[in-house]
């Protein structure tokens, strides 16, 4: 935030006093680049907490410790700290009763710590977004629990709800 004050309040101040010779008006986008550039060499780095999550270091996996028999162990731990995408097929509902459902589970899950954001894609499909990767098969196990859930979708595997119908062929169909 201070920063932010800092380049937006300051750097025009910094340049009327640098390049007195000129007016404001005359710099062009290379000459700010450059005055903020010297602007900000000063300046102390920011804290690992406060940077940008695209400059954030992913955290190192200990080979040490994984389960190589549990393959969603691995995959989990390696999705630590990274952002996750799973696609939720619902069934048995229109749009607005979908919409409304996957909320109440997106409810159900940020009480449970699980932070999760949700974008309905079709009537009856839905992604949920996780900023912290690992925690999309804690979100798995909940919404394969769940009545109108027909399927879970991580990293292409299907993960099919307990409640889903069974299709009469006995061939599943994504």
């Amino acid at each position: 935030m201070m920063k932010v004050f800092r380049s937006f309040v300051f750097l025009p101040l910094l340049v009327l006093c640098v390049e007195g010779r000129r007016e404001f008006k005359e710099f062009n986008e290379v000459d700010i680049e450059r005055l903020f550039e010297q602007w900000e060499e000063n300046d102390e780095p920011l804290e690992p907490d406060e940077l940008p999550s695209y400059k954030k270091e992913p955290p190192q996996i200990d080979i040490s410790k994984m389960d190589f028999k549990n393959p969603e162990a691995i995959l989990k731990a390696s999705k630590k700290g990274r952002t996750l995408m799973v696609f939720v097929k619902t069934y048995d509902k229109t749009r607005e009763e979908a919409d409304q459902l996957t909320a109440l589970w997106q409810a159900s899950l940020q009480n449970s710590h699980i932070q999760a954001e949700r974008f309905m894609i079709e009537d009856d499909r839905v992604i949920f977004m996780f900023k912290d990767g690992s925690q999309a098969w804690e979100a798995k196990d909940f919404l394969i629990e769940q009545q109108f859930c027909e399927v879970v979708m991580i990293e292409n595997k299907p993960y099919y709800g307990k409640h889903r119908p069974v299709p009469k062929d006995g061939k599943d169909e994504l």
